[in-house]
């Protein structure tokens, strides 16, 4: 299926990986875990054909269906339906029998009729009006309804065409009679409730390969059974072959026995090499010195080493500015796409300091209605009023607002033009971004990489109103709690659109603007239901 040999990845002057062989097997279905930045997603990749490893080969056989983090794929002037359909090759064919039906209508030629057979034996062969239906169950399942898939891909959002890409690669798969090998980065991203438990049941009965990159640990509970740790300390794959809870058992003990057995040898290597310094007072002694001090080091060297803690960034918000009571209001706001109505007469006021939850269904509109409020997004009808002392903070769910040819650096010094790099590069150091990691262009940053970059930039503008677009995504469970904890403390006021229970919770919400229909409620704990099924 894969096999990797001699694998050797690096991020610049970093090494990822080093010397690495690893297999995948029909069967396997492989959590790839490991913090942000150890270079998981760089790893997927060069696995999947997409990225050259410095060093090593990779070998691949059977089919295979890669879903990166971004997926910028596809003519934008394509259905979204035609776009899940030519996984198969479908697409084409139903394109050009409804042509020739039309041809056919107003002159049947016997060179139509069996250029029409040919494609219906072909259509056929890739089985037909059955498969169709099974694009558009697996769509509805991911919560992509028929009015979704009429639309063109340059019409949606990024949620939207993330999960039509995912759809796609799906629906190859159930195509493979023997199963091929999915390679999936964050795959329940931009999925409700309902999408993510229909995924796991997909995926824990897939019989071809699997490697999945996610931090919903109830996915790898369901789905995983084996897991390949990335240990970005020492650059290494440790491989167990068990389930996710069963691992986190055993990388637990491996870390205690790792600890007492370094402990033990430690102690006794002490012992010997105060023996041998004493020893080597007297000259009749050297020789059994440097044979006592030899084994001291012989008991350190076949020691597995500790793992490192993993380093965690500082995450924090800015210090808001001075505004008035009221710094953002928006009246009457609509938007459409052709003759698809998104919400209407959407009005809200955010005053200093409020907490505001943006709930509705995927495909409601809530990061439509957040991006006119940052002014990215002009809306059909209705205006956005800054109010005294505005200061916005936009953070984007899809990192749209990031540059992928700009340094790290480079953003930042478009975010904070009055700070000097020391005190810059002092702001990427707390969000793990030091030496020469800040001279790397955005667009080779994974998506946890590219998480705490955009939450850099917020740092140093000293906005009073952040509009945050799941702030939570690709995020390891230590950071997702580090940013749940700068929304808790932040003073300033906050508009939030998220999947995320937890970063709810952490808002404290007192209103919520309900999509598509725009009412805005006080905050009840009883629609904290809701934000999982948005």
């Amino acid at each position: 299926m894969i096999t990797a040999t001699g694998l050797e990845l690096r991020a610049g002057a970093r090494i990822l990986l080093s010397e690495t062989t690893l297999r995948v097997q029909p069967g396997d279905r492989i959590g790839l875990v490991g913090r942000n930045g150890a270079g998981k997603t760089t790893s997927l990749k060069v696995l999947a054909g997409e990225g050259l490893p410095f060093a090593g080969q990779v070998e691949r056989r059977g089919p295979l269906g890669y879903l990166p983090q971004d997926p910028r794929t596809g003519d934008l002037d394509v259905t979204a339906r035609d776009r899940v359909l030519s996984a198969r090759g479908l697409d084409t064919i139903l394109a050009e029998m409804k042509k020739l039906e039309v041809q056919l209508a107003e002159d049947p030629s016997d060179r139509a009729v069996r250029r029409y057979g040919v494609l219906e034996d072909q259509f056929a062969g890739l089985g037909g009006y059955a498969a169709e239906a099974d694009a558009a169950r697996i769509c509805a399942n991911l919560g992509l309804p028929d009015r979704v898939l009429a639309q063109t891909l340059g019409t949606l959002s990024g949620g939207q065409r993330r999960r039509i890409e995912l759809a796609r690669i799906l629906f190859a798969e159930a195509g493979e009679a023997n199963g091929g090998i999915l390679l999936l980065d964050e795959p329940t991203n931009h999925l409700d409730a309902d999408s993510i438990t229909w995924l796991r049941g997909f995926l824990a009965s897939h019989k071809g390969g699997l490697i999945v990159i996610s931090h919903d640990v109830n996915l790898l509970d369901a789905v995983v059974n084996k897991v390949w740790y990335l240990d970005a300390n020492r650059s290494v794959v440790d491989v167990y072959n068990v389930g996710w809870k069963t691992y986190l058992q055993q990388r637990e003990t491996d870390e205690r026995r790792r600890h007492r057995e370094r402990a033990n040898a430690e102690k006794k290597a002490g012992a010997l090499m105060a023996q041998a310094d004493k020893m080597r007072a007297k000259a009749t002694k050297t020789v059994a010195a440097q044979n006592m001090a030899r084994r001291a080091n012989k008991l350190l060297e076949g020691l597995e080493e500790e793992r490192a803690h993993d380093k965690v960034a500082k995450v924090r918000f800015p210090t808001p500015v001075a505004c008035g009571k009221t710094p953002l209001t928006a009246h009457g706001l609509s938007k459409t796409y052709g003759s698809l109505e998104i919400f209407l007469d959407v009005s809200l006021a955010v005053d200093r300091g409020s907490r505001v939850a943006i709930l509705g269904l995927n495909g409601a509109g809530k990061t439509t209605l957040l991006r006119m409020l940052g002014g990215l997004l002009t809306p059909d009808s209705g205006e956005v009023v800054p109010g005294h002392g505005l200061r916005i903070g936009y953070y984007a769910q899809e990192h749209e607002t990031l540059d992928v040819d700009r340094t790290i650096l480079e953003h930042m010094r478009s975010a904070a033009p009055d700070q000097n790099d020391t005190e810059l590069r002092k702001i990427l150091g707390a969000f793990l971004f030091t030496g020469d990691d800040v001279n790397k262009p955005a667009g080779v940053l994974s998506g946890g990489e590219k998480t705490r970059l955009a939450l850099a930039t917020l740092v140093c503008s000293g906005a009073n109103v952040l509009l945050l677009d799941e702030p939570t995504n690709n995020l390891d469970p230590v950071s997702r709690e580090q940013v749940l904890d700068a929304i808790a403390r932040y003073p300033g006021a906050i508009v939030l659109v998220t999947h995320d229970p937890g970063a709810v919770q952490a808002l404290k919400p007192d209103r919520a603007i309900l999509l598509p229909d725009g009412v805005e409620d006080a905050w009840s704990d009883d629609l904290l239901e809701l934000v999982e099924l948005a």
